[in-house]
């Protein structure tokens, strides 16, 4: 907080430990956990830890290599292909507001991803009253994009308010806005916590249940919390179903092809391969279609693919 206010000191404290951090869980421990016969890291996935059946990762825990700042971007660099081949990191783009229309069904989000709108610049628009999505600054796509994110993971407007740095009164009119612009986003969070309630489980797209014990608990914190996994659960869960579906996909055409390339890393909605220097560009086609036709729904699925010479290049 004093950081926050300017003060230099603190500012300084709160940078040496992170730097400290990098150091002492990756720039350290990373090189001892290189296999002296492959000269690789390598690190092993779970498929039964999360509850949403999201695949987990560890020794090391390469699903948490830092990304949200410029020198935790730095120990991604250090991940580098095979001589004469390249890094390519393809990602779902905003899979889980995808999910989120597709099982809402609420036509101004289904609209805003058919016509490949993009959905913060779209809610902003919606929330804002703005004429346009063009208009939009850039305060208000920040604000649009916590209130998208939020609100899927049952955000309230107390949460809203402390993240954005307004007053509760401010965030409750934009969430109100909000649910007034899609309301099909509304009558879905209503319908899947009372069927919830009711079935003690939620499904994914495919079917898969997660069970949520603790949502007709007496304890309202608990019973609350319940409440908010049943809203986010089944898009968590269905995006999970879709990575999974994707790298069966992706794995058996390699397998069939015999093309150069090596699925490396799974890390949540993303897939980092080794592809040969000089089959990029067809690779490159190939499992962006893979991916993006692991699902069919009512929202296209759209895939980022990046190349580069280690795996920060690479998005």
């Amino acid at each position: 907080e004093l950081a926050e206010r300017g003060y230099e000191l603190p500012a300084l404290i709160l940078e040496h430990r992170g730097l400290s951090k990098l150091k002492s869980t990756y720039i350290d421990k990373l090189p001892l956990m290189i296999n002296p016969g492959t000269g690789r890291v390598h690190t092993s996935y779970h498929q039964a830890v999360a509850a949403t059946g999201r695949l987990s990762s560890s020794d090391p825990n390469l699903q948490n290599i830092p990304v949200r700042t410029e020198e935790g971007r730095r120990i991604r660099e250090a991940f580098v292909p095979e001589q004469g081949y390249r890094m390519l990191a393809a990602d779902y783009s905003q899979i889980e507001l995808r999910i989120m229309a597709h099982l809402s069904g609420d036509e101004g989000l289904l609209r805003a991803f058919a016509e490949g709108l993009d959905i913060h610049r779209a809610t902003a628009a919606e929330v804002f009253g703005v004429t346009s999505p063009d208009a939009v600054t850039v305060e208000q796509r920040r604000s649009a994009k916590a209130i998208n994110f939020g609100l899927i993971y049952g955000m309230s407007a107390f949460g809203l308010a402390k993240q954005l740095g307004i007053d509760r009164g401010a965030a409750q009119a934009y969430v109100d806005r909000y649910f007034e612009r899609y309301p099909g986003v509304r009558a879905f969070m209503e319908k899947i916590r009372e069927s919830a309630r009711k079935k003690g489980y939620v499904e994914t797209v495919f079917g898969r249940r997660l069970y949520l014990p603790e949502i007709n608990a007496r304890n309202g914190q608990r019973r609350a919390a319940a409440e908010r996994t049943a809203i986010n659960a089944p898009m968590q869960g269905t995006a999970a179903d879709i990575i999974k579906r994707a790298m069966l996909a992706v794995d058996g055409w390699i397998l069939a092809s015999r093309s150069p390339v090596r699925m490396i890393m799974q890390v949540h909605d993303e897939l980092v391969f080794e592809v040969r220097a000089d089959a990029v560009e067809p690779v490159s086609g190939k499992i962006r279609r893979h991916m993006e036709g692991a699902a069919a729904l009512k929202v296209p699925l759209v895939v980022d693919v990046g190349v580069g010479d280690n795996w920060e290049q690479a998005h």
